[in-house]
């Protein structure tokens, strides 16, 4: 039951409505943005009223706006019963209607580098924000919002939206308010610098101004994010991890990293989580986070002492960091800045701060170009997120993953990638269980080789490492390629679990 401690004026009351009523505000053809960042913070109830008004016989077909992915009540109870047309800036694959409906051409997806979508939203280049959905732990005096656990692009929305509708969620503990640091900049010619010089500075509001009269309504919810436990790590991503942390020691070592570490960025996914969990078993210190999402290892490092400051854009509200959470408040309070998405993945601030990127891909190939977001080309499994922000923006660069997929019989090295999201001029480091490639400096020749010596799995190294050789006899010159072997490779590849000769 919403009280004076979620709604903090009492006009705030009058206007509370149910889930049903606050989807009849949403009209065919608006676009409509929604707060969140991952399954992190986003709005369920008024969503799913509107899908089950959509199966009963509403007219309604909407463009979705976000932050990144948002969780199943929104794309896939929407994709399931044909309410969403166009969806920017990422999706989640796990939502399975949303990733047919994307592949099949139904819904209309435009993949972005998601420390651009706030500024072109706020430069008018896609249209009206129509309606903004919000969820929140609470409302101010002032009718400003007091967020959850994730960030995202909400409040540039809510500055353009002609509509807002508030989800006021009784499940997130009102303990974070304090922990988000809210700041829009301005457009240019008006832009100055974002002054953020270290990752714990504070340069915004802990709320994100709205307004009592420009809400709209009022919807109550108490469901929990969408958001489950990651995996353990294995013995793979334990070596990956090992890898890592050895290269940077290293790095450290030579002189190139400070003897203070730099500011760490990891990606989405049990990889990620795996690798920076590692962290915690290296000689480092005090080390900080300025990255766009905090996973669990996040959590499990700051409780350990090993991260001092952590900053990003949303946390992943899994049952395992709630109860971490809930346990000790202020100890994560005090150690995490939630920031607008466009803040978290500024390449002004990663530039600045000259943070380590940390991202997993789907596959690389042995020049060093990688792919985020397509496999074999085409099918589309998830959008390319903040890893181009901070690939293309880092201090160091490094893409970590296994070194195959299938349970063995597919290699992530390969002789070309099917889709390219980061070139060679981006990517500096490679790491699989096997090994380090560190290409700075290398031509092509030499890129491939390495990869191939330090991060391919052993079965596929001899295919790999002929596939160069063919390439260089037949079609020498800077990058040897043989597109139709590289192709032909591929095909095989994926349907025999075993490369060509």
């Amino acid at each position: 039951m919403l009280d004076k401690t979620r709604l903090r004026n009492n006009k705030l009351f009058a206007k509370i409505v149910t889930p049903e009523q606050a989807a009849e505000m949403v009209m065919n053809g608006m676009n409509v943005c929604v707060s969140g960042f991952t399954p992190s913070g986003y709005p369920k109830k008024t969503t799913l009223a509107l899908a089950e008004a959509i199966k009963t016989g509403k007219k309604c077909c909407v463009n979705i706006w976000s932050g990144a992915s948002v969780g199943p009540e929104i794309e896939e109870a929407l994709a399931a019963v044909g309410g969403i047309k166009g969806r920017m800036p990422y999706y989640a694959a796990s939502n399975k209607s949303m990733k047919k409906s994307i592949n099949d051409g139904v819904i209309s997806y435009c993949d972005q580098h998601l420390s651009h979508f706030a500024q072109q939203v706020d430069y008018g280049f896609y249209g009206n924000v129509d309606l903004a959905i919000v969820e929140v732990a609470a409302i101010n005096e002032d009718g400003n919002l007091i967020l959850g656990p994730g960030i995202g692009n909400i409040p540039m929305f809510i500055k353009h939206a002609k509509k807002i509708i508030v989800e006021v969620n009784t499940s997130i503990p009102l303990s974070l308010e304090g922990m988000h640091d809210i700041f829009i900049l301005q457009k240019p010619p008006y832009r100055r610098e974002i002054p953020i010089y270290k990752v714990g500075d504070r340069i915004g509001s802990p709320y994100v101004e709205c307004g009592i009269d420009r809400i709209d309504c009022i919807v109550e919810s108490d469901i929990l994010d969408h958001v489950r436990d990651l995996v353990p790590p294995d013995a793979v991503s334990e070596a990956i991890a090992g890898n890592l942390v050895d290269f940077l020691e290293h790095e450290q070592k030579m002189g190139r990293i400070p003897e203070k570490m730099l500011p760490v960025q990891s990606g989405l996914g049990s990889i990620a989580n795996a690798v920076l969990i590692g962290l915690n078993k290296s000689k480092f210190e005090n080390l900080e986070m300025y990255s766009e999402i905090l996973q669990d290892s996040v959590f499990t490092l700051i409780k350990n002492g090993k991260i001092s400051q952590a900053s990003g854009c949303a946390f992943t509200p899994s049952p395992k960091v709630w109860k971490m959470y809930k346990e000790d408040p202020d100890l994560y309070r005090n150690k995490i800045i939630l920031r607008p998405l466009d803040i978290a993945n500024s390449p002004e601030v990663i530039r600045r701060l000259g943070v380590i990127a940390l991202n997993t891909p789907i596959e690389f190939d042995i020049y060093g170009q990688a792919n985020s977001t397509h496999v074999m080309g085409t099918t589309m499994m998830n959008g390319i997120g903040g890893s181009g922000d901070y690939m293309r923006n880092g201090y160091l660069t490094i893409f970590s993953t296994e070194s195959t997929a299938k349970e063995g019989k597919i290699s992530r090295i390969v002789p070309m990638v099917s889709h390219t999201d980061h070139t060679e001029h981006d990517n500096m480091v490679f790491i699989t269980e096997y090994g380090v490639a560190d290409i700075r400096g290398l031509e092509p020749a030499r890129r491939a080789r390495l990869i191939i010596e330090k991060c391919a799995h052993p079965n596929f190294r001899p295919q790999l490492l002929d596939y160069l050789k063919y390439a260089e006899r037949y079609f020498p010159g800077h990058e040897p390629q043989s597109l139709e072997h590289a192709f032909d490779m591929q095909v095989q590849f994926l349907q025999t679990g075993s490369m060509l000769k």
